[in-house]
C-alpha cells in the first residue's frame, strides 16, 4: 500500500522528498496518513477535493481482494 501511495503521489509533489507514509493495519481496516510539505498539500487535496479521492478509489480498489476498509488522510 505504501509503495503505491509514493509511486502516484511523487509525480505531483513540489517537494517529493517531504513525502512521508505512515501506513497502520487492524485486524478490520488498513489506515495510511500522507505527510506532504506544506506547499504540496493543495496538490495533493486537490481542487473540491478531487485528487484524494481519487488516491483513495484507486488504493481502495487495489485493496480489493481483503476485507479489510483502507482510509487515507493528509496531514
Amino acid at each position: 500500500m505504501k509503495q503505491l501511495l509514493q509511486t502516484i503521489l511523487e509525480p505531483m509533489l513540489e517537494y517529493p522528498g517531504a513525502l512521508h507514509i505512515k501506513s497502520e493495519e487492524t485486524q478490520h481496516n488498513v489506515s495510511c496518513r500522507i505527510e506532504v510539505h506544506d506547499d504540496d498539500v493543495g496538490r495533493v487535496i486537490g481542487k473540491g477535493g478531487r485528487v484524494i479521492k481519487a488516491v483513495r478509489t484507486i488504493v481502495s480498489n487495489a485493496n480489493h481482494g481483503s476485507s479489510k476498509k483502507v482510509f487515507v488522510d493528509v496531514d
